[in-house]
């Protein structure tokens, strides 16, 4: 037993000896626990809850013994967010932008465009003065050109860690949750930054990017015939290396610039020949840039999937990179030395992270660029590191090769730059000085955030200030808080003690308020929600804190001790009364003299009484002073249906109350009572003194047999008139020989029209009366339009429309008009005229006349509706041939007997593979014929684009939730999903017309609800670890559309 409950045993163990008026105050003392022992702190340090007077491990430790300073507080040090000397400035990952810090880290270690940048004057001029804007102390960055001086003069002077880029990502109208292509990035950056630094004045600002990064070399195209050389000369700001299949970094550039042959269907027109003849065509390099950007191609398009994947291989490069060969001046010597390497860690081209190692030019240390964490590598020496590690989709990983020194291998890095060493010795050392205008802002950022510093700070120092005072106090008044024997004492919330020991809660008033009984005082269960303190100690807290009201001895409740007694007792005798009435129960009465007592209440009488003890042993006084089985003058303010939705729940259930009709009296059926022994009753009236009564010469109610004697008559009536409108109507209630304007007898010349709702309706109560209300008029003006007119045509009513309409012979209009009320006729009538050569033209009109103007709202309300749906059902159906595709629109029309035979089971073979179909019946799809009656020629078929919401699913077919403004692309991602066909891989078809355009909206496609799409799948791709890219591709790729790159 736990010790909780052990605690609870022993105070209350009395009750089984002293009966309620025999409690005394010892018995008081002992159901409030008050003599128990307190516990020891070195003894225990789980807080015993059934105990008040243990006042151990309520948070107490915390407090008692030497304490840190940093435990006062949860503010980190501000120093730590502030830049360490000698050390570089960070970047903020805004949620996908770490390709945009890699590349502006690399960017700002070039000083020389960092210089040029800052010598970079801006546009904007100060109205009606004609200076500088930059001159205004309170000047803030705007354009794109301007966030990227203010965010290179931070990194190189502010004093913060890392600083945040989002005034220039959002300038340049970046989508900070959408990771992009970083090469793409660096080129269109490049080709702004270029076309804005082209507008200065200064030629050194003018031309920086063209001297950094630009260089020049031309297509040699030679003719085999005339040896005749033609070039093309071509200007690059970058090398783009194809990777695939080599391993070194010179194999990728032999292959740039190796010899192409110009053949056959290829060959090259020679204008000294005038002829097309075989060439040979290559790349001479002409000149290098004095920074080389070297993009190794690493993110391909993949012909087979459709989309971008990320070649892993191992590609090694040298630390120093002599290009003196590749050029065509053999005299100029061009060596690099490699400055920065660009990693993308990660196997996916649509996900993943970025980092940057760079090597600073003027101490010739390189470091770790990851977003806001920098990392300076040992001995000055480039270490990729962890970046190599990654987990490959592939069983086999590819084993990194041994590389020599000076030399390195990534399978992850995009991108190498390298800067070409001066002639001669050590170059010239460049000092970058910030403007003064940048200087001002970064002066004016940095006190913001000594300010900021100075404000963490002194809250630190006043959470420590706090932290003291309180560790005072509880040193002081925790040792105070036991009471000792014979002592005056006062109860205390156990939670609030909690909270006064917790430093990170606000100390709040004192409230007992929860844990009095009616009387004002201590509910005696509650004795576990408090601790019993020293009433010097209660006086300290009620004086600092407040509250009440106050809890003493004088708060022990007699009343509410003395009827959990009882309570208690009631339980223990509950047993032995349970087996006697049980054995009552079993016996036959030999009179018919007793009570009437509810089956169910008998069945689960000791359950109400348990539950109706504890109730009352939980919550004695805060009651709503019923009893179980009181209220019964209070059902007859309750509905009929309240009634009976009360007698259903068991749980809700007051005993005997089972027995009793809706208008208080005992209930007619003697299914649901039973008769007791008088013995029988006392027992349970013991339990329930206010239940229900009624001896076994009560009357059962008198409403309720009259209730239910006119229920049987109606009901009789009810299934009478079921039986004379059935009969009456017999063809209409089967649907046979039903009229059509293809089969109208000649001795008829007029049909009546009546709402296909009220014929269902109708129907429905001719197959249950005595469930269904009766139909009692038939509502034709729902067929009307607001003018009068019919909304239906005579053609349409017995095709499209059917389904809103049903016709009726003359014979079924007068019975109809006999038996219920209608509200408006409506007649289709036919019209017999003789032409000129003396053939017999039929014309069909309405009465009322069609209101053309409402039928056309109608049917275009109708096409909306198809074309402006949301959360529609489709099927998509898997087929193996393309004959299915090309003969789908009728199937069965257009196939023989031998075809549709073979293409029913190819289906059957698709569906049995197909683990979300399941049709336990095996039946074959049933053939949607047209709504008409009288022999086989006249049936024809559905189009198989449009299905009835009750179709049966054909094996090799599945259910897809679609929207009408949902592309295409967007539905092969599902399709993708349900049936494992790559979106690539996919022909769909719908009534014949293929569906290829994948950015048209299934709406514009004529993709309507109930709709059927055959989908045929090319062979399956070889490479399955391609899907994780496609998984992630379920927009169209946007790149940089709509920003700043892009001059929007």
């Amino acid at each position: 037993m736990a010790p909780k409950q052990q605690l609870e045993k022993a105070a209350w163990q009395w009750t089984e000896s002293v009966r309620p008026e025999e409690v005394k105050q010892e018995h008081i003392e002992l159901a409030y626990r008050i003599r128990l022992g307190s516990c020891r702190r070195d003894a225990r340090r789980r807080n015993c809850r059934g105990n008040p007077n243990c006042l151990v491990g309520l948070g107490e430790h915390v407090w008692l013994g030497e304490i840190d300073e940093n435990s006062f507080h949860n503010i980190d040090d501000p120093n730590s967010e502030r830049r360490c000397k000698n050390t570089f400035v960070g970047l903020t990952n805004l949620g996908a932008t770490c390709y945009v810090n890699t590349l502006l880290q690399v960017w700002f270690h070039n000083l020389e465009l960092r210089q040029a940048l800052y010598l970079c004057h801006s546009p904007r001029k100060e109205i009606g003065t004609g200076e500088a804007i930059e001159d205004d102390a309170e000047f803030e960055p705007q354009s794109i050109f301007e966030h990227l001086q203010y965010l290179f003069a931070l990194l190189q002077s502010s004093n913060r860690r890392y600083i945040d880029p989002s005034g220039f990502v959002k300038a340049l109208g970046l989508d900070t949750g959408q990771q992009q292509d970083a090469q793409e990035f660096s080129k269109l950056f490049m080709s702004l930054l270029e076309d804005t630094l082209s507008k200065q004045n200064n030629p050194d600002v003018q031309n920086i990017i063209q001297q950094q990064f630009c260089g020049q070399y031309a297509y040699v195209t030679v003719c085999n015939q005339c040896r005749r050389e033609s070039k093309l000369l071509s200007r690059f700001y970058e090398l783009e290396l194809n990777i695939q299949g080599h391993k070194q970094l010179t194999d990728c550039i032999d292959e740039f610039l190796k010899e192409e042959k110009l053949e056959g269907d290829n060959r090259y027109f020679c204008d000294e020949c005038q002829d097309k003849q075989n060439a040979t065509r290559k790349i001479k390099l002409l000149s290098l840039p004095r920074t080389l950007n070297l993009q190794l191609l690493r993110f391909v398009f993949d012909r087979q999937t459709g989309h971008k994947k990320k070649l892993n291989s191992y590609i090694s490069f040298p630390e120093v990179l002599d290009l003196t060969t590749y050029l065509e001046r053999k005299d100029i010597g061009c060596i690099y030395e490699l400055s920065a390497v660009l990693i993308h860690r990660g196997v996916s081209a649509y996900s993943g992270h970025y980092i940057a190692h760079v090597r600073d030019d003027r101490t010739g240390d390189w470091y770790k660029f990851n977003d806001e964490e920098i990392e300076k590598m040992e001995g000055k020496k480039l270490q990729l590191g962890i970046e190599e590690d990654l987990a490959e989709p592939s069983k086999s990983q590819t084993r990194k090769p041994k590389c020599v020194k000076g030399v390195h291998c990534s399978r992850n890095a995009y991108m190498l730059v390298y800067r070409r060493k001066v002639e001669g010795g050590k170059e010239k050392e460049i000092t970058v000085q910030l403007p003064p205008h940048l200087q001002k802002m970064v002066e004016r950022d940095n006190k913001k955030f000594e300010e900021w510093c100075m404000e963490m700070a002194e809250m630190r120092k006043q959470s420590v200030d706090k932290g003291k005072a309180k560790h005072e106090e509880v040193q002081e008044l925790f040792n105070m808080l036991p009471a000792k024997e014979d002592e005056h004492y006062e109860f205390l919330p156990v939670d609030w003690l909690r909270k006064w020991l917790d430093d990170s809660a606000v100390t709040k008033p004192i409230d007992n308020s929860c844990h009095l009984c009616a009387h004002n005082r201590l509910i005696p269960d509650k004795i576990c929600d408090v601790k019993r303190i020293s009433q010097k100690a209660a006086d300290i807290f009620y004086a600092r804190y407040g509250g009440g009201p106050r809890l003493d001895a004088t708060a022990l409740c007699r009343d509410c001790v003395v009827e959990k007694c009882r309570i208690l007792r009631l339980k223990n005798q509950l047993n032995e009364d349970y087996k006697i009435i049980s054995n009552l129960t079993r016996t036959t009465l030999q009179s018919h003299e007793g009570y009437w007592v509810g089956k169910a209440s008998l069945r689960s009488w000791r359950q109400l009484a348990l539950n109706q003890l504890d109730g009352k042993e939980d919550d004695p006084d805060h009651t709503d002073g019923k009893s179980n089985g009181e209220g019964l003058n209070d059902l007859h303010a309750k509905g009929d249906d309240e009634i009976i939705g009360e007698k259903d729940d068991d749980e809700d259930m007051n005993f005997n109350e089972d027995l009793v009709c809706p208008h208080g009296d005992l209930c007619t059926s003697e299914t649901e009572r039973r008769l007791v022994s008088v013995e029988t009753w006392h027992r349970l009236k013991a339990y329930f003194p206010k239940s229900p009564e009624f001896p076994h010469y009560h009357s059962p109610c008198v409403q309720c047999q009259v209730l239910e004697k006119e229920g049987e008559e109606n009901e009789t009536l009810s299934k009478m008139m079921a039986n004379e409108q059935k009969s009456a109507l017999l063809c209409l209630f089967q649907d046979k020989n039903r009229p059509l304007l293809i089969k109208w007898p000649e001795e008829t010349d007029v049909l009546y029209v009546v709402s296909q709702f009220f014929v269902e309706e109708w129907k429905k109560f001719i197959r249950k009366p005595t469930k269904c209300s009766p139909v009692s008029s038939v509502g034709n003006n729902a067929l009307l339009c607001p003018h009068g007119g019919l909304m239906f045509t005579a053609e349409s009513m017995t095709k499209e429309d059917s389904k809103h309409v049903a016709l009726l012979w003359p014979s079924e209009w007068e019975i109809i008009h006999k038996l219920f009320v209608v509200d408006n006729t409506i007649k289709v009538i036919r019209l017999m005229s003789t032409g000129e050569h003396g053939t017999v033209q039929l014309e069909y009109t309405t009465s009322p006349d069609l209101c053309g103007e409402c039928r056309e709202g109608l049917l275009c309300q109708q096409q909306r509706d198809l074309r402006e749906y949301t959360q529609a059902t489709i099927y998509i159906r898997k087929v193996v041939e393309s004959i299915k595709v090309m003969k789908e629109g009728a199937p069965e029309l257009n196939l023989s007997g031998s075809e549709a035979e073979e293409e029913r089971e190819e289906c059957k073979v698709e569906g049995e593979k197909d683990p979300d179909f399941n049709q336990s019946n095996g039946a074959k799809r049933r053939k949607l014929t047209h709504p008409c009656i009288g022999g086989g020629n006249s049936s024809t078929y559905y189009k198989q684009g449009i299905r009835r919401s009750t179709r049966h699913r054909v094996r090799g077919e599945k259910e897809l939730i679609v929207s009408a403004n949902q592309t295409l692309k967007e539905l092969k991602i599902q399709i993708m999903h349900a049936f494992s066909v790559a979106p690539f891989d996919q022909n769909l078809s719908l009534e014949g017309r293929m569906l290829t355009d994948d950015t048209a909206t299934l709406g514009n496609l004529g993709i309507i609800p109930e709709s059927v799409i055959l989908l045929k799948a090319d062979e399956p791709i070889a490479d399955y670890t391609a899907m994780d890219d496609i998984m992630q591709v379920c927009m169209p790729e946007e790149g940089f559309k709509g920003t700043g790159l892009l001059g929007h």
